[in-house]
């Protein structure tokens, strides 16, 4: 008994990377994505909803470790300003968690649209930049939460009020996922480095050329963005992050040295220098010399050209 297979036809991913999909269908394909990357936000953020207790007692531990804010083995309740603040704190955590719970279902569906578009060299580099972007943007985040650790109780003894006063909680909330965010977003800066190498556009040695802007532009940007003006927290800080900027040169010459740059023919050979021409010319012989004296012949007479009739309102 014979069966008959039916041929499975292209998938979206293969007509889409081939330029058969019309522009209808592309949108089509988007709108599917889109849905399925909402689909797993929202099964986060019913997750993160019933962990956003443990998640807000988690952010809440430094200003527990404040001077006075345990009073008889508990931590003093935050200032809330309205009835709602509680609930919708609750919901932007659980969305906060949500994002980060469903992330590998909606970066995917980000991936699966935005590929066929690519090289496959291309897709290679992106799957390792998403794999180090992930990492770094962790330790940014853990090196928030400490340096927030550090600097809060310093914010507080500079003000006027003292470190026993009530915080009101959504700004505080805000305030330290902000700062996450942001150390996050910092720590992601030798992969923008890494493009540029990757791509052609900037070289190693012209990368490592900017060290000493580099170096500055860190120490300043950590004096900036740490809530504590003391130098722990900016140079930790800068430091780590100029540690980043070195691993990233190191990187770029590795890359530089695996596609031979830098050995071009005109590569040592400064903008003012004239170039060596590495070539032995041929000799060329002396040609028989030419006697003024002697008669040249004369050409041919060219003809004139014949008159051309014209009447005098031939030009109008």
């Amino acid at each position: 008994m014979a069966f008959a297979l039916k041929k499975r036809g292209p998938s979206n991913f293969e007509r889409a990377a081939d330029g058969s999909m019309t522009l209808i269908e592309h949108i089509r394909e988007l709108r599917t994505r889109l849905f399925r990357a909402s689909l797993a936000i929202a099964v986060g953020l019913i997750i993160g909803f019933l962990l956003a207790q443990p998640a807000f007692d988690l952010l809440k531990q430094p200003y527990c470790r404040l001077p006075g804010m345990i009073v008889d083995g508990e931590c003093q309740n935050f200032l809330q300003l309205a009835p709602t603040d509680g609930f919708v704190l609750k919901l932007k955590l659980a969305l906060w968690i949500g994002l980060i719970i469903g992330a590998p279902v909606w970066l995917y569906q980000l991936w699966a649209f935005i590929a066929p578009g690519l090289h496959r060299h291309e897709r290679k580099w992106a799957y390792v930049f998403v794999a180090i972007a992930a990492p770094l943007f962790a330790a940014g985040a853990v090196l928030a939460y400490f340096v927030v650790d550090k600097g809060l109780a310093f914010l507080l003894e500079a003000g006027v009020t003292g470190t026993d006063s009530q915080l009101e909680v959504t700004r505080y909330i805000s305030f330290v996922t902000n700062m996450i965010l942001l150390f996050g977003v910092a720590f992601e800066f030798p992969l923008t480095l890494l493009m540029l190498n990757f791509t052609g556009v900037v070289s190693a040695r012209r990368l490592l050329g900017w060290w000493r802007a580099v170096v500055f532009v860190c120490f300043a940007f950590a004096a900036v963005a740490t809530p504590d003006p003391g130098p722990f927290g900016m140079t930790l800080l800068a430091l780590c992050l100029s540690l980043l900027y070195f691993v990233a040169v190191g990187v770029a010459f590795l890359n530089d040295r695996r596609k031979g740059r830098g050995k071009e023919v005109y590569a040592g050979v400064g903008d003012d220098e004239v170039s060596p021409l590495e070539f032995d010319p041929e000799p060329v012989e002396a040609g028989q010399r030419v006697d003024g004296s002697a008669p040249v012949a004369a050409s041919e007479p060219v003809a004139a050209p014949a008159p051309i009739d014209r009447r005098y309102d031939d030009m109008t």
